[in-house]
């Protein structure tokens, strides 16, 4: 007996992948994982609650989500775009990093982590955060009540969450177009 495959072709991190087969059913983070050696996405829970696992998928108008690994099949990420963490620093020729992202970086200046295990998950979110804010700015007033909405889902048994908040706020305070002026 054998298991039933299906092939999978998708982009991650701006590199298409694929046709690849894959076995029916499973979990994207495993392909992540297992196929492409990709493994800074965590497995937590397994069950989709603490969002150490998620990626980022872009969507053809432009906007951007979270998608949980551990519960998600990977067929469901046929021919899309994926953002896993090893894609958010800017790497020279040789793949090496030569610049974090501005969220990496202020998280890393908050020393935001302790273990580091969800920090991916919270740097994914950050990420869709500040593309949504780059889409539709909101009034400083709101500011606050966004970035909890926006991190609220992510669980981190380490730091009680202010570090992760603080360094989200710095960013979002220093890049202009994220706030509506006057507000």
């Amino acid at each position: 007996m054998s298991i039933p495959t299906q092939p999978i072709t998708l982009t991650v991190n701006g590199k298409a992948t694929g046709p690849v087969q894959v076995p029916e059913g499973l979990m994207m983070i495993d392909f992540l994982h297992e196929y492409l050696g990709l493994t800074g996405s965590r497995l937590g829970c397994g069950q989709g609650v603490c969002h150490a696992c998620v990626v980022i998928v872009d969507k053809p108008d432009g906007s951007s989500e979270e998608v949980r690994t551990c519960i998600t099949g990977t067929n469901f990420f046929k021919d899309k775009k994926v953002r896993t963490i090893e894609g958010h620093a800017q790497r020279n020729e040789k793949g090496e990093v030569v610049a974090l992202s501005p969220i990496q970086q202020k998280f890393l200046e908050h020393y935001s982590f302790q273990c580091g295990y969800c920090t991916p998950g919270f740097v994914n979110a950050a990420t869709v955060l500040l593309e949504n804010l780059k889409r539709q700015p909101i009034a400083r007033a709101q500011l606050e009540s966004t970035i909890t909405a926006g991190l609220n889902d992510h669980i981190c048994r380490c730091t009680g969450y202010v570090r992760y908040f603080e360094a989200v706020k710095e960013v979002v305070l220093q890049t202009p177009g994220l706030l509506k002026e006057g507000k």
